[in-house]
């Protein structure tokens, strides 16, 4: 009996963002008076116990070691007999620590992170705010996430999304996230965990990746680009096509490709539409396996990035990077 009250219990882990802001302009409460002001809020039916995240950051200056400790402080909560889990986490970034929680957590427990657009709290930090988006979405991250099955969701706005799949498309507005919804099935099976240890905090300090967004330019711009990331590689390089992945190149751009590909950097082709994933099936796109790059098979771009940064961190070489890209799950 009481190991069944222990796993019902939830660990609210507090990370900052909007959600705990206070003040004109808004800037975070001390997280101690913080997390006093919020468990007067908390539903009283719900078992929840009180944590702050070891970093408390503006989410927009969040990078993976920060998601890492979260992952570690999940991972050493299991151990204490937690199963369930609701993160408060800014929206910036919501959606690459919703991603990074569900590559590395994969099933092994119930998570749902959620955010607010207005602050929990009034301008003086001694009340609820009369208008704030906090207490809906956290009370939807709290109500569903022991119904859920398990795995690592995002709450907003009365919706439940698959974590991996989630991305900002407003600013603003309090629908601010999409994604696929808990209802539906995701196309892929889960892997097992991945432990954080310490020293993968410490080595993702060092990761580094460059997204870039294809614009209309001419191939020689483009060539010009590539070749001066030559100098200073990043460990991955994503590059976001056009519609299903189509991406003009010429034979000097391919050869830059390799050469990158020798200096320790795997390039990524994706797309820049945010639905429908990639899909290879045009001419223009003959070239990528000749050119020694790889295809995203990801949820989303956050997706992506939580991936690479598991590859880098899973595989001490880039070819094992290469090699075991697509993987599949046992």
């Amino acid at each position: 009996m009481a190991t069944f009250t222990m796993t019902k219990k939830i660990a609210l882990i507090y990370m900052g963002g909007t959600f705990g802001c206070i003040g004109e302009p808004l800037s975070p409460m001390p997280e101690a008076d913080f997390l006093q002001r919020l468990k007067r809020v908390l539903p009283a039916q719900h078992k929840i116990d009180c944590y702050s995240a070891r970093h408390i950051i503006d989410s927009s200056a969040a990078t993976a070691s920060d998601w890492l400790e979260l992952i570690r402080q999940i991972q050493q909560l299991q151990l204490a007999g937690y199963e369930h889990f609701v993160i408060i986490h800014g929206t910036d970034t919501l959606s690459y620590a919703s991603a990074m929680l569900s590559k590395f957590l994969q099933t092994s427990c119930k998570v749902i992170l959620t955010g607010s657009q207005y602050p929990l709290l009034n301008v003086q930090g001694d009340n609820t705010r009369e208008f704030t988006d906090a207490v809906d979405n956290l009370n939807t991250a709290i109500d569903e996430v022991a119904k859920v099955q398990n795995g690592v969701y995002l709450a907003f706005y009365h919706q439940v999304f698959h974590a991996s799949t989630a991305i900002k498309v407003h600013t603003t507005a309090l629908d601010a996230f999409r994604g696929q919804k808990v209802n539906q099935q995701l196309p892929y099976s889960p892997d097992n965990p991945f432990i954080v240890e310490k020293a993968h905090i410490e080595q993702a300090k060092e990761f580094n990746i460059i997204n870039w967004m294809m614009q209309p330019i001419s191939i020689q711009h483009l060539e010009h680009n590539l070749e001066n990331l030559l100098n200073a590689p990043p460990h991955f390089l994503i590059l976001q096509a056009y519609g299903t992945g189509n991406l003009a190149v010429s034979e000097k751009i391919i050869q830059t490709f390799k050469s990158l590909k020798k200096k320790n950097c795997l390039v990524v082709l994706t797309t820049q539409v945010p639905l429908g994933g990639i899909d290879q099936r045009y001419a223009i796109s003959q070239w990528i396996k000749h050119a020694e790059i790889l295809i995203s098979d990801c949820q989303s771009l956050a997706d992506l990035y939580a991936k690479a940064l598991k590859m880098y961190l899973q595989y001490p070489s880039l070819e094992q990077w290469y090699s075991h890209w697509y993987d599949q799950p046992e």
